[in-house]
């Protein structure tokens, strides 16, 4: 059963092979770009769901793309050589959903193809509860409950929770985070973030000292786990 759309957008040819071959493998319809231009062809011949976007491609950078990419509602997961944490903020507050580094474990690339692409038909749904192994965050109710027992949160913490979680799976920046919970004039105050993290995981967490389900992307921001 084909799981989706998918455009790999790479000037190596070997890159973009691999990621075809995998891709293909597990249902996915995939066409290949090598470059801007080509991406932009295919992006108006047929609209995919998702885009896998090399940064480093010969006529344009890629992050030149991402606003062009998100203004059309394809979803965009971010393949990158480049490591430098403040590029990959700036590709998640461009309108990117993922990024993943080159060298990459193709495991590892399909668990993120699958993220983008379950956000992508969630958001589209609205779904108003997620859960998490035994962990459930209402949105509309405002709860959070363990093993449905009920866990109390101050509305910093809910707000910040559910935050991530309607972005389950994805990656959000700092300043993404503190703008949305806290406001505009604390988009710098890291450590209020950090604050209310380090509550969270007391409150969630089996091990709040070895987190699985709020991670930390050194750098960059937090995701809460789709699998923890």
């Amino acid at each position: 059963m084909t799981g989706g759309d998918i455009l790999v957008v790479d000037d190596e040819p070997a890159i973009r092979t691999l990621v075809t071959r995998a891709l293909t493998r597990h249902g996915y319809g995939v066409r290949e770009a090598a470059d801007a231009r080509q991406l932009l062809h295919a992006i108006t011949v047929k609209r995919p769901d998702l885009v896998l976007l090399d940064l480093g491609l010969p006529d344009r950078d890629g992050l030149e793309l991402i606003p062009q990419l998100h203004a059309t509602g394809v979803a965009i997961l971010v393949l990158t050589a480049r490591y430098d944490s403040a590029e990959k903020v700036t590709a998640l507050d461009l309108g990117a959903d993922d990024y993943v580094t080159k060298p990459f474990d193709t495991e590892e690339l399909l668990a993120r193809v699958r993220t983008c692409l379950r956000h992508r038909h969630v958001a589209a749904g609205e779904a108003r509860q997620v859960t998490i192994g035994d962990r459930t965050i209402d949105l509309d109710l405002r709860t959070v409950t363990r093993a449905d027992v009920d866990i109390h949160l101050t509305p910093k913490e809910f707000a910040l929770l559910a935050m991530l979680a309607k972005h389950q799976g994805r990656v959000l920046t700092h300043g993404n985070l503190l703008r949305e919970v806290w406001g505009e004039a604390h988009v710098a105050d890291i450590e209020y973030l950090r604050v209310t993290i380090r509550a969270l995981r007391l409150k969630l967490e089996l091990d709040p000292a070895n987190p699985v389900l709020l991670r930390n992307e050194p750098g960059v921001g937090y995701r809460l786990s789709v699998d923890p």
